[in-house]
């Protein structure tokens, strides 16, 4: 069994589809929000994304995130906060993995659950719904949520999509391609927005054991090898928790994503300009990124702020899996305070490896000193 294999709740196996391979069947005139002749086009299944898919059929992945109590929490919380949307609704879940938010959601009151996943999990989810006795409302499907047949539309989209730095191994644009094809008008998205942030970052601790444990091991003078610790240490971002008080000025937005409107083209590259001082008398070692999102209603509905569910990422909040992704500096630490500092961000969408982004740094100056940084690539 593998992609493009749906499975039912109750395990045995769904109607394959009758299209191309690897190609979406296009529904008919009630299917979606576009005609069938500007149906959004499903994108090649590539090696990349086939090994992208075995690395998520293993446990512990999963395991990890359902332990995350401030996600898994924060997801439920939203579905209890528009239970009077999704009751007697059509959800679908894109990357459903075990299955737990379209569980979240068919006890919500959902009439029909499509839980879409393309990793070989997708056989372990549809055993979860049926021992959870419900398998009448949660159709689990095993296969790209690009290549899957649904042939009705949808009222609510549901989608764990965030990545490091939001957007590696992130799954927007299938949600994106989701929501193009199959949910009505006035539908809702969950989560429906996420703001990706950036603030320089001091971290002695860890420039101190990767770098300058360097100037004097057992006696022996190494400073010669400081070079070479700075390319292995620091040569691409590193997954790790930076605390609140590391954080040097108040964080900038990188970028703001409306998942109601934004087109898979927006995604492809995010460039952005910013200007900052230090708000503390510390050296800066790299940069930190985080982000946060919302789970408000449906568009043209009002937010109301106070009551909107957000999961954060940030420093001073709750630990996360995520945890935020630090970008070192090759260069000798120097305080910036009092000094103003630019700094040009670039953040490119993997083409081909559609689950991988690349982080450009490529202008960092302040007023008596000037950096080029080099490329920085998650693989």
């Amino acid at each position: 069994m593998g992609p493009g294999d749906p499975v039912l709740g109750n395990g045995k196996l769904a109607r394959r589809s009758r299209g191309r391979p690897g190609r979406p069947r296009l529904s008919g005139g009630a299917g979606g929000r576009f005609s069938p002749a500007t149906q959004p086009t499903a994108p090649p299944c590539t090696d990349f994304d086939l090994a992208y898919f075995k690395a998520y059929s293993h446990l512990g992945v999963h395991e990890e995130m359902l332990k995350d109590r401030v996600r898994t929490e924060s997801y439920r919380n939203a579905i209890r906060q528009h239970q009077d949307f999704i009751a007697g609704k059509v959800v679908l879940d894109v990357g459903c993995g075990t299955g737990v938010l379209s569980i979240f959601c068919a006890l919500a009151g959902a009439r029909r659950v499509y839980a879409v996943e393309a990793s070989d999990i997708a056989v372990q989810a549809a055993d979860i719904v049926n021992e959870n006795n419900l398998s009448d409302k949660i159709i689990v499907l095993h296969g790209r949520v690009e290549d899957v047949d649904i042939d009705e539309q949808v009222d609510v989209i549901i989608s764990e999509w965030m990545g490091y730095i939001l957007l590696y191994e992130s799954m927007l644009a299938s949600v994106i391609f989701a929501r193009d094809k199959w949910l009505k008008p006035g539908g809702l998205i969950l989560p429906s927005h996420a703001t990706l942030y950036m603030a320089p970052i001091t971290n002695p601790e860890r420039y101190h054991d990767s770098i300058d444990f360097w100037q004097d091991v057992y006696g022996i003078k190494m400073s010669s090898m400081k070079s070479l610790a700075k390319q292995c240490a620091f040569i691409e971002p590193s997954v790790e928790t930076i605390t609140g008080e590391s954080v040097l000025t108040w964080p900038c937005v990188v970028m703001q994503v409306d998942c109601y409107t934004i087109k898979v083209e927006e995604l492809q590259s995010i460039t952005a300009n910013f200007e900052f001082s230090s708000m503390l008398q510390a050296p800066l070692h790299g940069f930190g990124f985080w982000f946060d999102v919302e789970f408000n209603g449906p568009m043209g509905i009002e937010a109301n702020s106070d009551a909107t569910v957000v999961l954060s990422t940030a420093p001073e909040d709750s630990p996360t899996h995520w945890q935020q992704v630090f970008v070192h500096y090759f260069i000798v630490s120097f305080s910036i305070l009092s000094q103003n500092v630019l700094l040009k961000l670039s953040v490119k969408h993997g083409l081909e490896k559609t689950y991988h982004c690349r982080l450009l740094i490529y202008e960092f100056f302040s007023e008596s000193l000037c950096i080029w940084q080099n490329i920085y690539l998650f693989s």
